[in-house]
């Protein structure tokens, strides 16, 4: 006998804020009659941390103890035991999207993919049979966001970036300087370098834009490259571990560029590797952004940006 479980939503792009009601259907696809001890759906959200490896050694007692953080956890029942007719069979059901409500409620979060922290939100169906036949599973991923700008209360205290133009020169003498620039070891040419990036406060909905220009440079250009990182910081009282990974690389030109001529910056923030900047007592996940200019030598400059995230209305 051959039997099968779906969880179908009825929103497409199974996006929900907080206090929508999650509406679909589990659809029950039977040969035969289908005899069951019950029928139950679950709600779960959660935080899932983890401690990278070269700091394994570090914080082996914070790793070996790192549990997830329940967002949410909701329960209802679809259908009290009994028989599932032959054929397919559609289960309506509803289920607010409430956060749990405890002093240690980190309230929902946006879902987000990290590498070392991970926001998920799935439900669940099962259905329990007899204990000759194994239960029916299934589960089906949804993603919640913000309806609005948020800003958590932990980055409110810290200054915040500001929504302005930032703009940064970058030569040999800002290097030595410690200018915020970084190098790779070599022979440094004569260059001169103009970035800039039009706010380093940006909406997850809106591109991030800029520009960046070659005043002079002694050596030919290879390649110049903006790059966005996560830095993403997982903690407790044993202590912290921080790791910055890279989100996306994109290639803005190739080649020697012409100079005095600016080169536009444009990037879209990706879907589910991005969120809202976030800082809890537990973790944070930050962004920067990084703009490279690689020369025929292989000889690498970076200018870093921390950029804040936020969720626009």
């Amino acid at each position: 006998m051959t039997a099968s479980l779906t969880i179908s939503l009825k929103r497409v792009n199974k996006i929900y804020h907080e206090g929508e009601i999650i509406a679909g259907v589990v659809i029950v696809d039977t040969a035969a009659d289908l005899r069951h001890e019950g029928l139950t759906l679950t709600m779960e959200g959660s935080v899932n941390l983890q401690i990278s490896s070269k700091n394994a050694g570090i914080f082996d007692a914070f790793s070996n103890n790192i549990r997830p953080i329940n967002l949410v956890n909701t329960s209802i029942e679809l259908a009290a035991a009994g028989k599932m007719p032959i054929g397919v069979t559609e289960i309506p059901f509803e289920m607010p999207l409430v956060g749990r409500q405890s002093s240690m409620s980190l309230g929902l979060l946006e879902t987000y993919h990290g590498v070392f922290v991970n926001v998920m939100y799935t439900l669940k169906c099962s259905m329990k049979r007899s204990f000759l036949n194994k239960p029916l599973n299934a589960s089906c991923q949804f993603f919640v966001q913000y309806k609005q700008l948020i800003v958590s209360d932990l980055l409110l205290k810290q200054e915040r970036p500001p929504s302005k133009p930032v703009r940064c020169e970058v030569s040999p003498a800002t290097l030595r300087a410690g200018g915020g620039a970084g190098a790779a070891r070599g022979t440094v040419p004569h260059f001169q370098l103009y970035a800039e990036i039009d706010s380093t406060v940006c909406a997850l909905d809106r591109p991030i834009t800029g520009k960046i220009r070659v005043d002079e440079c002694s050596v030919p250009i290879k390649s110049i490259e903006l790059q966005l990182v996560r830095v993403e910081t997982c903690g407790s009282a044993e202590g912290y571990s921080k790791d910055a990974t890279e989100v996306q690389n994109i290639q803005v030109c190739e080649g020697d560029v012409r100079r005095a001529r600016a080169v536009p910056l444009h990037l879209v923030l990706p879907r589910l590797f991005t969120c809202p900047t976030t800082a809890t007592p537990y973790f944070k996940i930050e962004f920067e952004l990084n703009i490279a200019v690689i020369f025929e030598d292989d000889y690498l400059v970076t200018e870093n940006f921390p950029i804040l995230l936020l969720r626009s209305k």
